[in-house]
């Protein structure tokens, strides 16, 4: 199903190619909840089990959210370029292991929905994902049901749009739903209205699913498409690294800019983050940080690891020390700031 709901400003086309590439491309999305005082220790086991599923044929990239407000367990999503190399990875003997020795570490069983082919959201959304088991029998009622809940859906403000996809032999029985909102106030007012639970009454045989929420507040500062696949976000340390080389110049050259109002520090402190977020997501990381540091934040599977730290590490580098150099002859030398 095309998602639906409010147009989006168009894309350059996709390739036969590229297209076919997106379709084959298959998903996971595991939710486990973590035993309280086991974070750390979790979060080396899920670093060891990212790494081995990097050394995996087709593997795509990973991502790992820890709980928010609106998702209570930390959610791993695991990206291949196909449901056969999904398979693989998620029936391994790897992966068994490894859960095997982490089991001390989850507070019950987890939960795990498999998706094949579609989009991933780049735009800064609330993605909700449902599951139902459906009856062979039941399948096309389960069609028009679903069509229901999405035209309801589509008149709530914020709603970014709805894709299903059917079972996925060998992994999953379940028919999965995906339904996205622009924050979290927008799909509160959906999931408490009055319309869903009288959809949700007319679909009463449809009653087994389970439901799970993600926030993908940031996604937005690292969308990256090629070859017709949407990436997850890089890792929190290579995330943090990226924002610093784009928020240094953002809020030095706002500060020159704002300088000459002489406003209160508490003042000046207000407006200027406020433009310097808005630049940061418009401007900042789209046109400076994405391109200039593309291949050390989403690098090539056939690329030295070591290499390509090697190398974006040193654009870093030589980027600050760029806008070092630069701010010192403006504020120093050119321009003295009171």
């Amino acid at each position: 199903m095309t998602p639906s709901g409010p147009a989006k400003p168009a894309r350059p086309a996709r390739t036969a190619e590229a297209a076919e590439a997106a379709e084959a491309a298959a998903t996971v999305i595991i939710g486990r909840k973590v035993r309280p005082g086991m974070e750390r220790a979790y979060e080396k086991w899920q670093e060891e089990v990212n790494a081995a599923a990097a050394r995996y044929p087709g593997h795509l990239g990973a991502e790992v959210s820890p709980p928010t407000d609106l998702q209570p367990d930390w959610v791993v999503v695991f990206r291949f370029d196909s449901v056969a190399h999904l398979q693989a990875w998620i029936n391994g003997a790897t992966r068994q292991r490894f859960l095997d020795i982490g089991e001390e570490l989850f507070d019950g069983p987890g939960t795990q929905q498999v998706i094949s082919g579609g989009t991933q959201p780049t735009d800064p959304l609330v993605t909700v994902v449902v599951t139902h088991r459906v009856r062979p029998d039941h399948v096309d009622d389960f069609l028009d049901w679903q069509r229901r809940m999405t035209e309801e859906e589509s008149r709530f403000e914020g709603f970014r749009g709805t894709e299903i996809f059917r079972p996925v032999e060998g992994l999953q029985d379940e028919w999965t739903t995906l339904y996205r909102y622009d924050n979290a106030e927008h799909l509160d007012a959906w999931l408490t209205s009055e319309k869903r639970r009288q959809i949700l009454a007319e679909g009463e045989k449809f009653d087994d699913f389970r439901l799970r929420t993600i926030d993908n507040s940031f996604g937005s500062w690292f969308a990256f498409e090629e070859n017709g696949r949407e990436a997850p976000p890089p890792s929190e340390a290579k995330t943090s690294i990226a924002v610093w080389v784009g928020l240094y110049p953002t809020v030095v050259l706002l500060a020159l800019a704002l300088s000459p109002l002489k406003w209160p520090i508490w003042l000046g402190l207000l407006v200027g983050n406020l433009l310097s977020s808005l630049i940061m997501s418009f401007i900042t990381m789209p046109y400076y940080v994405n391109p200039l540091l593309r291949r050390w934040l989403r690098p090539s599977p056939d690329e030295s690891r070591a290499r390509t730290n090697a190398v974006g590490l040193g654009i870093v580098a030589a980027a600050m020390a760029f806008w070092v150099v630069v701010f010192y002859l403006v504020t120093r030398q050119f321009w003295t700031l009171p």
